[in-house]
């Protein structure tokens, strides 16, 4: 399982994919800048697990994202995927859990990071809140490139949709919604936005997954021209 997962790593983000979850790093870089040149105030623990966690990690899982199916059209391995016993989805799934685990990888660094540099916060809730937000734009741009059979151009729409829903902050049905920036609600409010809010993101993300992965099986679909 390991060799798999490692096999698909490779293919997804080349031999040196054990950097990528470094690069988000880049981001807190600014942040910091900008905190000690008095640039910025400091940052409050609403602000970790959007702006200083989620938000740079999603970008490097729409690159992974477009790069999962779409990605081998310009490889032009795509047909090869299709001849692997058992579909083409196994290497899709591979491909998709690597993708996964990097972008883990990433958002526990950059959370113990803002911990230790920027702000205190519950880990535990702005960890999840972010994670799901990641996962869902990575699967977001795996869909969009898949519909639009280029890379390139599902990352395009997917980056489209996260600064669409930046700009409308964090309402119930975000992905990237934060119990943190919601006021004067009370437990059981906040109990029942997290329950729907958490179960309508988790069944969003494996609808997108099913509808990606059932049309990538459409070969004559995916290599016509």
């Amino acid at each position: 399982m390991i060799n798999v997962l490692r096999t698909s790593a490779i293919l997804l983000a080349g031999r040196r994919y054990w950097l990528l979850p470094l690069l988000p790093l880049l981001w807190l870089g600014v942040q910091a800048i900008m905190l000690v040149a008095g640039m910025r105030l400091g940052a409050e623990p609403v602000a970790a697990q959007n702006s200083l966690i989620g938000v740079p990690v999603a970008v490097l899982a729409i690159f992974l994202g477009g790069r999962t199916i779409t990605g081998e059209i310009d490889q032009h391995s795509l047909e090869i995927a299709y001849t692997v016993p058992g579909g083409a989805h196994r290497v899709w799934l591979g491909k998709l859990i690597a993708a996964i685990l990097i972008l883990l990888s990433s958002l526990i660094l950059l959370a113990a990071v803002t911990y230790a540099f920027f702000t205190d916060f519950p880990v535990l809730q702005s960890l999840y809140g972010a994670t799901q937000g990641v996962v869902f734009y990575l699967a977001a741009a795996m869909g969009f490139g898949t519909l639009f059979r280029s890379e390139v151009a599902g990352s395009l729409a997917t980056i489209g949709v996260l600064g669409l829903n930046r700009a409308l902050g964090s309402f119930r049905i975000s992905p990237f919604w934060n119990p943190l920036a919601v006021e004067e609600a009370d437990a059981a409010q906040m109990l029942a936005l997290n329950v729907q809010n958490r179960i309508g993101v988790a069944l969003a993300i494996a609808a997108i997954v099913a509808l990606t992965f059932t049309r990538a099986e459409r070969r004559e679909k995916m290599l016509g021209g």
